[in-house]
């Protein structure tokens, strides 16, 4: 039996998922109106309802994120909305809080976020056998370590593919809770990571000014897609909930023509996970829509700086080096690419992302809304490309069809169309009609066959008519116009009642978590949630960080991102260049903000602590 492999895609609301679905997801993610990681995109369970609705008609799937941590008078009102997301014919749930498996749940299938920390094999085994269908791995992970997870359990495996990158651990973030009361892990990160640092060594020297020092590239593994099917991922993930809808339509478009492209390559192992052939009338390409620059993270290794400290804004597409300035324009390598209306980016010498406006392009020139000192040789990229958002914003700019044969034929009492879709789906309408002979009993079939063709704004494409005529039948162009409405609606009532949902009754296990004693990084913060790991075995469990949080003095992010390798001061990777040692601790501070960094060099992980915090500094 063939792998279906999968495209996962975003959707802040109803729209961006239809659109993503046209674009050629195989599934969507969307938020509920409670208990999503993106406070700012929440959606009524009757938009929620709708899209299944379209996505069902595509075989795509969609599933609902409540991956929040849940406070206990949370927890009938997050039950009562999965009952209300079940009925309406959701798929699946995203979830982080293990108290959702303790509640009294409908069928319904549970998937672990990465909120839920899925980096190590036995654990992921475990939320196998308690019942989850399918893990969203860590970003952190390498290929070697998917191949390990996934030889450790048969649990659907799904890992991000593009777009933005959390620097912390996904779940163990604690900055904005510690600095404002915002918590990530309740949908309301404050971002303190994209914000601009100082770097102050332990003599108090600073050695780095205003520079985003957390801030980190975007992720882009699309290349490795053969490696990471063979290591075991079936669903790829783009991130982006909060993105706008150009961004979701090319990341979409972008992975729909890869993914293809390998599957009819390896045909014979793997096939699309839903219905339907897109079109486009753009040239996807992931540097044409927000983006910091690229990293593959960890997938293959740490080899390579994945900062981006310029700024965490988007660079966008590199389009050349700044030439010379001639009076009130600029002279660009490859400047004819340059249209009215762009947006530019460049690194100015403060060493800070600087941008301008481009109120004409001209004949390689460029005339800005402010002309400012570049050098020349600096690198400009567009970061706002008008002529491409205007045509991927389209309606029309990227459709899904599904392929659809036509048979009429003649019955006793008129003529019978019978519509046989892709999936083998069919749809029959009889129509009583007098059957009389065209005049000169000429042929009309190349009319008939015309009009039935025409399917408009329907989901499908006739690519095959066949016309089975023992006479030359005249048939009135509405009769045929008619028919083919009817059988096509038909069509998409049958397509609905025939899809199968997959469901799956949790069932309370007490099989042994790998852990006994969790501290406050397992994110419990409910009765139920402590009753689950209790269960399970865990003897100690201290209360989520919101609940407990010592001003000052905790631990608010463990990170694979290391500051001393993005310095080349790392003393395993930079050993023959590594020079003068680091004074330790380094700081990183923000105004009022104020960080250690801890460096724990064997598990290869950089720590972030508040300022009255005291640890050890590891030796070399």
């Amino acid at each position: 039996m063939k792998k279906k492999i999968e495209i996962l895609a975003p959707a802040k609301n109803l729209i961006q998922g239809i659109a993503a679905i046209n674009s050629g997801a195989d599934a969507v993610y969307i938020g509920a109106p409670q208990f999503g990681a993106r406070s700012n995109a929440h959606n009524s369970i009757e938009d929620v309802q709708e899209l299944v609705t379209y996505a069902h008609l595509f075989n795509v799937q969609v599933f609902v994120v409540i991956n929040t941590i849940l406070y206990d008078e949370e927890l009938k009102t997050c039950q009562k909305l999965i009952l209300e997301l079940y009925d309406i014919g959701v798929d699946a749930l995203i979830i982080q809080d293990m108290a959702i498996l303790e509640l009294d749940l409908p069928p319904i299938v549970l998937h672990a976020s990465t909120q839920a920390n899925n980096r190590d094999a036995d654990k992921i085994k475990f939320l196998a056998d308690a019942g989850i269908k399918r893990v969203v791995l860590a970003r952190e992970l390498n290929l070697d370590q998917i191949k390990e997870i996934h030889k450790t359990t048969d649990v659907e495996l799904e890992f991000f593919v593009t777009g933005a990158l959390c620097v912390s651990f996904s779940g163990n973030c604690y900055m904005s809770v510690a600095n404002g009361e915002r918590s990530a892990n309740r949908g309301s990160c404050a971002q303190n990571c994209r914000l601009p640092y100082n770097l102050i060594d332990g003599n108090g020297a600073t050695l780095i000014k205003n520079s985003h020092l957390l801030s980190i590239k975007d992720f882009d593994v699309t290349d490795q897609i053969p490696n990471l099917i063979e290591a075991g991922i079936t669903s790829f993930k783009i991130e982006g909930r909060l993105k706008d809808m150009v961004y979701v339509k090319n990341n979409v478009a972008f992975l729909r023509q890869k993914l293809d492209a390998f599957i009819e390559e390896n045909a014979e192992k793997y096939t699309k996970a839903s219905s339907g052939t897109c079109s486009f009338s753009f040239d996807a390409a992931l540097n044409r829509t927000f983006n910091r620059g690229y990293t593959d993270y960890f997938v293959n290794g740490r080899y390579q700086s994945i900062g981006s400290w310029e700024s965490p804004k988007s660079k966008g597409q590199y389009i050349g080096k700044l030439i010379r300035t001639v009076g009130n324009s600029y002279e660009i390598e490859n400047g004819h690419y340059i249209n009215n209306g762009d947006g530019l980016c460049f690194i100015n010498e403060n060493n800070e992302a600087d941008g301008i406006y481009v109120n004409k392009a001209e004949k390689g020139f460029i005339y800005p809304n402010v002309l400012k000192d570049i050098q020349p040789g600096t690198f400009i990229y567009r970061n706002n490309d008008a002529a491409f958002i205007k045509l991927v914003e389209r309606e029309d700019s990227a459709i899904r069809k599904i392929r659809v044969s036509l048979l009429l034929q003649e019955q006793e009492q008129g003529f019978e169309l019978i519509a046989t879709d892709e999936d083998g789906t069919t749809s029959t309408i009889v129509m009583e009609h007098p059957k009389e002979e065209t005049k000169n009993n000429e042929s009309i079939e190349t009319t008939i066959k015309t009009q039935l063709a025409k399917t408009g704004f329907t989901p499908y494409s006739i690519p095959t008519i066949t016309i089975d005529f023992s006479k030359n039948w005249f048939l009135p162009i509405s009769k045929i116009n008619e028919m083919r409405r009817l059988v096509l609606e038909q069509l998409s009532e049958i397509r609905l009642k025939n899809y199968q949902r997959n469901t799956h009754q949790i069932v309370k296990t007490s099989h042994p978590y790998p852990e006994s004693s969790l501290d406050y990084m397992y994110n419990v913060s409910n009765a139920l949630a402590r009753q689950f790991y209790e269960r399970h075995g865990v003897t100690e469990i201290e209360k989520a960080f919101e609940l407990q949080w010592d001003p000052g003095k905790s631990k608010v992010m463990t990170t694979k991102y290391c500051i001393k390798y993005e310095l080349e001061k790392c003393p395993k990777y930079h050993k023959d260049t590594l020079g003068e040692k680091l004074q330790e601790p380094l700081v990183l501070k923000q105004g009022e903000l104020e960080y250690k960094l801890k460096f724990n060099c064997k598990p290869c992980e950089m720590e972030i602590w508040e300022k009255d915090a005291e640890f050890e500094i590891e030796e070399d």
